[in-house]
C-alpha cells in the first residue's frame, strides 16, 4: 500500500489519547476521597490524581509485562494510595467496596475528547487505516470505545491480552502494523506518553507521535524537553486536530 504523506497507516493508544481518562479517573478519586479520605481537603486531589496516574509502585508497568492480574494491580495501586495520603489499609476483604466505588464512578464517566472523533474522520477521509494498540484488555477498551462513542470502524488490533504483555515491547507495535495490513516504517503511532508510546514506537521501527495535550503530561513526564523528542525524529502535536498536518495528510 503506498498512500499520500508519510504514513498509510496510524495506530491510536487510547486513554488521554482517544478518550479523556484523566478526568474519569479524576472523577473517581474524588468520590473515593470523600469516602475513604475525608481528611484530604480538596485542594490536594490533584496531588491524588497525579499518584495514580503516575503509578509510583510500578503496579501497573508489571501488569502490562504480564506478571500480575488487573484486579490485583488496581488493588495494590489502592493501598499504595492510602498509605501515602493517610488512609486505612485496602485489604483483600475491604477492596471490593472500594472497588465498587472507584471503578463504578471511572466507567461512568468515560468520554472522548473533542478532537477525537475528527480526527479519525480526518484520516480516514485521507485514506489512511487506522486502529487501536492499548496496554488495556481489549474487551475493556473496546467498551470505552463503545461508551465514549468512537468504537465504530476503529478496530481494537492489539491489547496487552494479545500477546500476554504491553508497550514499550517492540513486537506490540509490529503486531499493531501487521494486522492494520501496514508496513511499520509507513505506520504512525499516536499515543500521551513521550516514552512508553512515542519513542517505543519509533524504536520499534514506526512513526512516532507524541501527543503533548497542554497540562496533561503525568509528574515523571514535566521536564520531558519537546525539542529533543523532535530532534530524535519523534513528532510532537498539542491536540489530534494537528495530526494529519504533523504527517503530511
Amino acid at each position: 500500500m503506498s498512500g499520500r504523506g508519510t504514513v498509510d497507516g496510524v495506530l491510536l493508544d487510547v486513554d488521554d489519547t482517544l478518550v479523556d481518562t484523566k478526568g474519569a479517573f479524576a472523577k473517581a478519586l474524588t468520590a473515593v476521597a470523600v469516602e475513604y479520605l475525608p481528611h484530604v481537603p480538596a485542594d490536594r486531589y490533584p496531588e491524588l490524581l497525579d499518584h495514580w496516574r503516575s503509578d509510583p509502585g510500578g503496579h501497573y508497568q508489571r501488569y502490562t509485562r504480564g506478571e500480575t492480574d488487573h484486579l490485583t494491580q488496581r488493588r495494590l495501586r489502592a493501598d499504595l494510595l492510602h498509605r501515602t495520603f493517610g488512609g486505612g489499609e485496602v485489604t483483600e476483604a475491604s477492596f471490593g467496596a472500594w472497588d465498587t466505588l472507584f471503578w463504578g464512578t471511572f466507567e461512568r464517566s468515560w468520554s472522548a475528547f473533542d478532537d477525537a472523533l475528527p480526527a479519525l474522520v480526518a484520516l480516514r477521509a485521507a485514506g489512511v487505516a487506522v486502529g487501536v494498540v492499548t496496554n488495556a484488555a481489549t474487551e475493556l477498551q473496546e467498551r470505552k470505545l463503545r461508551a465514549a462513542g468512537l468504537f465504530e470502524g476503529l478496530p481494537v488490533l492489539v491489547g496487552v491480552d494479545t500477546l500476554g504483555y504491553g508497550k514499550p515491547h517492540p513486537d506490540v507495535f509490529r503486531t499493531g502494523a501487521e494486522k492494520l495490513g501496514t508496513d511499520p516504517a509507513r505506520t504512525a503511532y499516536v499515543g500521551d506518553e513521550p516514552t512508553v508510546d512515542a519513542r517505543a514506537a519509533h524504536d520499534a521501527g514506526l512513526v512516532g507521535v507524541w501527543l503533548d495535550r497542554p497540562g496533561a503530561r503525568r509528574g515523571s513526564e514535566h521536564d520531558v524537553d519537546v525539542a529533543a523528542m523532535r530532534s530524535a525524529g519523534i513528532a510532537v502535536v498539542p491536540g489530534l486536530a494537528d495530526l494529519p498536518a504533523a504527517l503530511a495528510l
